[in-house]
């Protein structure tokens, strides 16, 4: 599947197929931010965004 990675996935509709791993490009590289009491990851090699 390709993702769209100006997209934020929710990780409830859309779980990780590899636990810790980027679905779009199997990277384990990440960067992360809280804000509004949310988690979201953004793989640093391709962009691709998650609400965990």
């Amino acid at each position: 599947m390709n993702y769209d990675t100006n997209k934020i996935y929710d990780i409830s509709e859309y779980p990780d197929v590899k636990s810790g791993r980027c679905d779009n490009c199997d990277s384990s590289h990440f960067k992360s931010k809280i804000g509004d009491g949310k988690f979201l990851r953004e793989c640093r090699k391709c962009g691709m965004k998650k609400l965990i």
